[in-house]
């Protein structure tokens, strides 16, 4: 359509446009049609609905910065794991690390004060183990999966995992010591 055409549209329609003000009561008489019909009460439901979904969205919003941040966080250390090299590579990782985790938890029950020093020097030496392990990380990031760096985390979680079972040896050899001189203490008497 050209210009002349909207033009000449208008001026033919020119007195069927409605163009005078609604009456002062209008809205009133509007909603008692509609409340009649039944759609004000559909328009009840709805803010209804909303203020259900207000504390909803609230708690999404919340999720929502939470997982964000733990990515954001995640992003920031940019250091792949052994499980970023192949899906074998994740499923050793799991097996270390819930291996070292069943024996760390073993090692925490041990309360015993006779063997408090050797947990803390084993809880030492897994620290500094933990620590040449995120060296590790960043050497893999850097060398592009270098197999010698591969090779190095899994000797790290082997490691971890000798010093844990090493130190539960040693506890259980120190608890015996003591059950059977406290048997030959009672033998004495």
């Amino acid at each position: 359509m050209n210009k002349d055409t909207l033009e000449q549209l208008f001026k033919d329609h020119e007195n069927d446009f409605d163009i005078e003000n609604p009456e002062s009561n209008h809205k009133e008489r509007f909603l008692n049609k509609l409340n009649k019909q039944g759609e004000l009460q559909l328009i009840k439901v709805d803010k209804q609905r909303r203020r259900l979904w207000r504390p909803l969205i609230g708690v999404a919003a919340s999720v929502i910065l939470l997982v964000a941040l733990f990515i954001g966080s995640r992003q920031d250390s940019n250091y792949r794991e052994l499980a970023s090299v192949s899906p074998k590579m994740a499923e050793t990782e799991n097996f270390f690390t819930l291996t070292i985790a069943e024996e760390l938890n073993k090692i925490k029950n041990e309360d015993s004060p006779k063997v408090q020093a050797l947990i803390q020097d084993t809880m030492a030496r897994i620290k500094a183990l933990e620590k040449n392990y995120e060296s590790l990380k960043i050497d893999l990031t850097e060398s592009g999966n270098d197999s010698r760096v591969i090779y190095a985390m899994i000797s790290n979680f082997q490691n971890r995992i000798d010093i844990l079972q090493n130190t539960l040896e040693q506890i259980e050899n120190i608890k015996q010591l003591n059950k059977s001189s406290h048997e030959m203490s009672d033998i004495d008497i």
